[in-house]
């Protein structure tokens, strides 16, 4: 599916993939100004872990219904660490965390037609492999070479992630049926998705959110998370508006 070009160094793999064909997949041993969620910077030692981008061209998806991109992105990370024995569970709405430590981030931009319709999704993907040491200010970072005490070989990681997706993907541009497949794998993997857990509300600037205490309900086509509180109360929160307290 994938034309795969590896760069020693870029500045962003995924500004490096925007001006490439679509289906290009570009990895590199260095980023040197990685963007993660949420505006924040990406740690990575160099040559250690597995930093890709790609881009697709959905034939036929409405922007309300392009989360199916971050179910089949995630899903494909996910079921790759798990083919490497270590059990991953993807935190809402695409972090990757292995037990409350997290592991791969994903970050998705989508550029939109008039009509609504998805043109271009441009994915990238970072994966701590053989890192052991993390410098930066991120609060939980965990690695494959920490967990299971052996380095991994990052271009098969890779090369699982390439197929694992390519299936997913087909299956998304197939039918309704398969779409609710995916969804409901993503759902079965879902992080803390088995009891209350504490949320907090985006707040302000002057003012931190309302911090509460939740069980995820469902997660929408469009990426809505629906969370009910002990007493009953159900909220839909969106990307931004709301996130878990760890």
């Amino acid at each position: 599916m994938f034309d795969i070009k590896f760069y020693d160094t870029v500045v962003s793999t995924n500004d490096t993939v925007r001006s490439l064909p679509a289906c290009t997949l570009v990895w590199t041993d260095n980023q040197t100004a990685g963007r993660g969620q949420r505006g924040n910077s990406w740690e990575s030692e160099p040559g250690a872990n597995l930093t890709f981008s790609f881009t697709i061209a959905p034939s036929d998806l409405r922007m309300d219904r392009a989360f199916v991109i971050s179910e089949a992105v995630s899903l494909a990370v996910s079921e790759t660490l798990g083919e490497v024995g270590v059990e991953a569970r993807i935190k809402w709405p695409n972090d990757i965390y292995v037990g409350d430590r997290k592991i791969c981030g994903i970050l998705i931009e989508n550029s939109v037609r008039a009509n609504g319709y998805v043109s271009l999704s441009v994915v990238g993907v970072g994966l701590n492999v053989n890192q052991r040491i993390f410098t930066g200010d991120a609060p939980n970072p965990v690695s494959l070479a920490q967990l299971t005490g052996a380095d991994h070989d990052r271009r098969a990681l890779l090369s699982s992630f390439c197929r694992r997706f390519e299936s997913l993907y087909v299956m998304s541009e197939a039918d309704s049926a398969c779409y609710d497949a995916i969804h409901d794998r993503y759902m079965g993997a879902l992080y803390r998705s088995d009891g209350l857990y504490p949320f907090r509300e985006a707040g302000t600037y002057d003012k931190p959110g309302r911090l509460f205490y939740a069980r995820i309900i469902s997660v929408a086509p469009d990426g809505e998370i629906t969370l009910e509180e002990a007493g009953g109360k159900r909220s839909g929160y969106y990307f931004k508006e709301v996130e878990f307290v760890l």
